[in-house]
């Protein structure tokens, strides 16, 4: 038996051409030798460990099962393994399996092309005859792999533990890793300052990573080359669904000469962004697109495409889709576009107030395409990234700080959230945190003491947002290329219009017996109605106390909240409310009807029933121009029939259903035979009404 110190000189540590010694090992000497080098190691460093060997008989499940114990067989004795050679039968599939020591065979003779220079790697296959193989047998109808080779006699030095972990076979870089060194890699790391950072991150001195300085080279490598191929697929695939979606939108336009779309195309011709909408849209949009909301909330991963969709809320308070865009970037250019679009789909007529995510290009697009519109930016927008930016910051405080911020949001005096949101800064010690700044920055834009001079149709609610989020989640629930996705917001857009269409004819309760209510009820839509009609009750709790100046101030019993200022103007019978419902809402304020039964008050004045919320607005013509001669008799008798109708059909569910059939089949016979007139008998007729008030 040799010694110890005559063992040694056969292990020589060969330099790999990376430039790394700890790459491989090659040795020098025969295989007698050799062989007795590896039985010394074996009996000395590695018969010790507790794992038990494979053996002849072994029973495993499946063929990786017993892959992954032979890998960790050998991982603990010195060496490594591979997959050799399998066997295929028709009736059992694979049936036999060979594992092989790494060193196992021997390595080709490589040819050298004239001409060609090659560096000359000795190869570390050195004819290793360490091997397990196995065979499948069915029993009973359940496969098993048994072993019915082993051998465990190596010709070469097994490896002690700190070497072993550098083969090949072993140098794996997990998930956790991968995602630092990318993103390391991103931000312009070098590969050794990369492996140097991991290094710090563990805790763990140089070169104890279980993975070598070429293997996160190579790993970046592959990852760029596959990102690069992906991003060349990609492409092609996006040219060619953006083209589908283009020739769907034309075939749709000749069947449709109402729809309506438009796209640009970038320096190279490719088509770039893509907007449409329908021609119902754009009639709903002439009643009710006083309000919009641009939601941009969902992107496509596979086309990297930002989604925005435009919506309003109709005067049954439900969500109505005005359009939609697909745009390529998020810059201020792709934005400022996305609304000369709508604008122009919708025939010059801008919305008088817009609400909008925080995103600061879309602010300044709004800003320069919309200089007379209101922008509001939705609390809805806002929640989410609250708690994103101060949960973890605040940890067990951020619940006391939601709650604070919560009633800050909530607050009717402007100088109280002042007060308030400053002394909420100092309490949680937020005062050089950029995201407190840029809230505040914005406070004219979402807080509601502010945004509630501004007219928001009762949009920025969490029940709308929650309707917006439904009709989306519709659209999205199915993966599809870009020409199905066309197709699902049409069927979208349509099963909204026929909800619509559902809700129309409600019967409404009545539950004061006042005759304000009373009155309401023929002229609102059920949705607006019921707004009005819980304020009315509610205004039943409150007291109002005429001051000198003929104002009110109104207070509840038992001042659960705070007092509120009406201002009566009786020679225009105007009524003002400090606390802006009507100006935001365009319903009535329990403040404000509180005084109107004070003054014995059996109708509410018409300009407080904005059309919009009216019932026959549904029923009204619209066209480009403004009003046109509205004091016209025929349209006066018209209004009258049609209002007398609603009100009489909504006193029981039979009535409402029963008008709901027989108009349905009145207007289409109606509208068949007009068709069928002459389309000019040179006396043109114009019809039309503004949406709102």
């Amino acid at each position: 038996m040799a010694s110890v110190a005559s063992k040694n000189m056969w292990l020589r540590r060969q330099q790999c051409p990376c430039g790394d010694w700890k790459c491989y090992v090659t040795y020098e000497g025969d295989a007698e030798e050799t062989s007795i080098v590896s039985q010394i190691v074996k009996t000395e460093s590695h018969q010790s460990q507790d794992m038990v060997a494979p053996y002849v008989g072994m029973v495993f499940k499946t063929d990786d099962d017993a892959f992954e114990y032979y890998g960790n067989f050998a991982r603990k004795n010195g060496f490594s393994i591979r997959k050799e050679r399998s066997r295929l039968s028709p009736q059992l599939g694979i049936y036999k399996r060979d594992f092989v020591c790494y060193r196992s065979g021997f390595a080709p003779a490589r040819k050298k092309l004239s001409g060609e220079h090659h560096r000359d790697r000795k190869s570390v296959r050195c004819g290793c005859d360490a091997k397990m193989y196995l065979s499948k047998e069915v029993i009973d109808g359940v496969s098993q792999w048994f072993v019915v080779q082993f051998s465990n006699v190596h010709n070469h030095e097994l490896l002690e533990d700190d070497q072993v972990r550098l083969l090949p076979a072993y140098r794996k870089i997990n998930e956790a890793d991968q995602e630092r060194i990318l993103l390391l890699s991103k931000a312009g790391f070098p590969i050794h300052r990369i492996v140097k950072v991991l290094e710090l991150e563990k805790g763990i001195q140089g070169g104890q990573l279980p993975f070598l300085e070429r293997d996160v080279r190579n790993f970046v490598q592959n990852r760029k080359k596959v990102v690069q191929e992906n991003d060349a697929l990609l492409n092609e695939k996006r040219e060619n669904d953006t083209m589908e979606l283009l020739e769907a939108c034309k075939a749709t336009k000749e069947a449709d000469q109402d729809f309506v779309y438009d796209f640009t195309v970038d320096q190279n011709d490719k088509v770039e962004n893509i907007a449409w909408s329908y021609g119902v849209a754009v009639n709903s949009y002439a009643l009710f697109g006083d309000v919009v909301y641009f939601d941009t909330t969902y992107r496509s991963i596979t086309y990297d495409m930002l989604f925005g969709a435009w919506f309003g809320i109709d005067n049954n308070g439900q969500p109505i889709f005005f359009g939609c865009v697909l745009l390529q970037d998020e810059t201020l250019r792709s934005f400022a576009w996305a609304i000369q679009t709508l604008i122009r789909f919708m025939k010059g007529r801008c919305p008088q107030t817009i609400l909008s995510d925080l995103d600061p290009r879309l602010r300044d697009a709004i800003t320069s395409e919309l200089p007379s519109t209101k922008h509001v930016t939705s609390i809805w927008n806002i929640l989410p990234k609250v708690s994103s930016w101060f949960s973890l910051q605040l940890g067990s405080q951020y619940a006391d700080f939601k709650s604070e911020f919560d009633a800050l949001y909530r607050l009717e005096s402007t100088e109280g959230f002042e007060l308030r949101w400053n002394q909420m800064v100092s309490i949680f010690g937020l005062g050089s945190d950029k995201h407190i700044t840029l809230l505040y920055s914005l406070r004219t834009s979402w807080v509601l003491s502010y945004v509630r001079v501004h007219f928001l149709a009762r949009m920025a609610t969490t029940a709308y947002s929650k309707s917006v989020d439904a009709f989306l989640k519709g659209i999205f629930g199915v993966q599809s290329c870009l020409r199905g996705f066309f197709e699902q917001v049409g069927i979208a857009a349509n099963l909204q219009n026929e909800r619509h269409q559902e809700i129309q004819c409600q019967y409404m309760h009545m539950k004061t017996c006042l005759p304000i209510e009373e009155h309401s009820r023929q002229i609102l839509t059920p949705f607006a109605f019921n707004s009005l009609q819980q304020e009315l009750i509610v205004s039943m709790q409150y007291a109002a106390s005429e001051m000198a100046n003929g104002s009110y101030v109104v207070r509840h019993f038992r001042k659960i909240d705070g007092e509120s200022l009406v201002i009566w103007i009786p020679e225009d019978e105007q009524i003002h409310c400090s606390c802006k419902e009507f100006e935001s809402s365009g319903i009535l304020c329990r403040h404000a009807l509180r005084v109107f039964i004070d003054k014995n008050y059996f109708q509410l004045p018409e300009k407080y029933f904005l059309s919009r919320w009216r019932r026959e607005s549904s029923l009204m013509f619209y066209d480009d121009h403004s009003v046109q001669d509205k004091d016209d008799e025929w349209f006066q008798e018209f209004q009258s029939l049609t209002e007398t109708l609603f009100a009489e059909s909504s006193i029981t569910k039979e009535r409402s259903d029963y008008i709901r059939r027989e108009l349905t089949k009145e207007l289409t016979r109606l509208l068949n035979e007009i068709r069928d007139m002459p389309e000019n008998d040179g006396a043109p007729m114009d019809f039309t009404l503004t949406p709102t008030d």
